[in-house]
């Protein structure tokens, strides 16, 4: 086992490709403990270089009403009246934190996802 630390998208690459060959070795082998070790070294890296962060609390929404089929309408008894709706997913007004909680409990939308961004001034009624 010759494993180095990676420190570049190239010594990313060389680690995939590895990987690729060990990943179906059978547990106890030199080979799984490699694959172990890449595996963790990799996730290291792609965690400090290519962060995925939470999606946009309006985005999270938008998406589950696709994943739902939900309307508009629908997000009344979670947000309030259809011009609240309105405003919230045009943007225009900021959730609430009864609107947060409301959407979580009903919807299972991730609070870390309702509360994520720079732009979502949460309002404390």
């Amino acid at each position: 086992m010759n494993i180095k630390p990676i420190r570049n998208d190239e010594d990313l690459a060389l680690a995939f490709k590895r990987l690729e060959t060990i990943f179906q070795a059978d547990e106890g082998t030199e080979e799984a403990d490699e694959m172990e070790v890449l595996v963790a070294l990799v996730e290291s890296y792609e965690n400090k270089h290519y962060p995925i962060n939470a999606p946009d609390p309006i985005d999270a929404i938008r998406f589950r009403m696709e994943q739902q089929g939900l309307t508009p309408r629908d997000l009344e008894a979670y947000i309030g009246s259809s011009g609240r709706v309105s405003e919230v997913l045009n943007r225009k007004r900021s959730l609430s934190l009864r609107m947060i909680k409301r959407l979580h409990d009903g919807l299972r939308i991730p609070y870390a996802s309702l509360m994520s961004g720079e732009t979502n001034g949460v309002r404390l009624d």
